[in-house]
């Protein structure tokens, strides 16, 4: 038998603020959000705790922050300073452990099975984990310990701020079928309430319908929801997950009318992507340019099209087609490639 997935999931506590903080001390104890300012419709990016106590939450309307929180310090982002420390968190990381699969810049998971730090317990290597994050940046993190990914996930949660939760095996069970629904990863607000109307309250509640009724109900995620509620979740800590795509995007201060005007600010966007392109590591190569527009009552529409490398010319086009379909103000572009991966070892077929 394989040995039992020892699993750790970290996440630092309001990761930007938290940095916001650290370098400017005069800021802790006042509500403070990180995110695009209010006249050009932005968007928060996290708060800290205090700002919480508000309302306040990531991805809010800023103005609709700024309402329920008058006094709330609002801090342009600091990308590098936040790639920084979190390049630091990630040496704390692998002084345990090369197996880590990092899902943003403030979180990640950890395999340590079969790792001999810390008497080979993973409860204790979190501890270290988490104590080092304070001591050495200056910031605190929370961790969830259990036998899989869905769960190491959920139980990072349980105690935050700087707090960690442990799942044991002989406990999955009993832990998962008091789960509410909504803690499951695919279902949003609306599958959430679909349930509720069903009678679907908790993972128990699930777990009355067999595999064929769920498919049934909920189509592909059937399957997968069959799993969750009892607990299954057979993913690995996946070590360098491809990239699949690069794309920028901007929200405009106020609706653009046509697609004339939209075609103007491609241009900057264009410049950004490439900059943003000529990072990316040689080894993923464009096959498609893709294209987002987004109109004024929040409806949106994207497009693809076959390509080996950006091009202007192809974005006006595909902004043109993308207008028509609504006629509306657009509030919102985006354009971005995806990528396939070019494996140079791999010898050439003869035909």
């Amino acid at each position: 038998m394989p040995p039992q997935r020892k699993i750790i999931h970290v996440d630092c506590d309001c990761f930007y603020a938290a940095i916001e903080m650290l370098d400017d001390p005069n800021l802790r104890g006042k509500p403070i959000a990180v995110g695009g300012r209010q006249e050009a419709r932005g968007v928060i990016a996290t708060c800290n705790y205090e700002a919480r106590a508000f309302g306040v939450r990531s991805a809010m309307p800023t103005s609709r922050a700024l309402k329920l929180c008058p006094k709330l310090i609002l801090i342009r982002p600091r990308a590098d300073r936040y790639r920084a420390v979190s390049k630091q968190v990630r040496q704390i990381y692998e002084s345990f452990t090369d197996r880590i699969e990092p899902l943003s810049l403030d979180e990640a998971y950890l395999d340590v099975t079969g790792v001999g730090l810390c008497q080979g317990s993973a409860t204790f290597m979190a501890e270290a984990i988490r104590q080092r994050i304070r001591e050495e940046i200056g910031i605190t993190a929370s961790a969830g310990i259990a036998p899989n990914k869905f769960l190491a996930k959920i139980a990072s949660d349980w105690h935050k701020p700087d707090g960690q939760f442990v799942i044991r095996p002989q406990e999955v069970d009993a832990f998962v079928k008091v789960l509410p629904v909504g803690k499951l990863f695919g279902v949003g607000k609306v599958t959430e309430a679909r349930m509720h109307k069903m009678g679907l309250f908790t993972c128990e509640d699930l777990r009355s319908l067999s595999p064929t009724e769920l498919s049934h109900r909920f189509g592909a995620f059937g399957e997968r929801l069959w799993q969750l509620a009892h607990g299954v979740d057979e993913r690995e800590v996946v070590t360098d997950e491809p990239r699949k795509s690069l794309s920028v995007e901007t929200t405009f201060v106020t609706d653009l009318p046509d697609a004339a005007t939209c075609k103007a600010e491609l241009p900057a966007l264009f410049d950004d992507l490439l900059k943003r392109l000529a990072r990316v590591e040689t080894r993923y190569r464009v096959n498609k340019a893709y294209f987002k527009m987004k109109f004024a009552d929040f409806s949106q529409t994207t497009m693809e099209l076959a390509a080996t490398s950006p091009d202007l010319n192809t974005y006006n086009q595909m902004c043109e087609i993308c207008h028509q379909r609504r006629h509306q103000p657009v509030r919102l572009v985006g354009i971005g490639v995806r990528f396939v991966i070019q494996h140079d070892d791999i010898q050439p077929s003869l035909f």
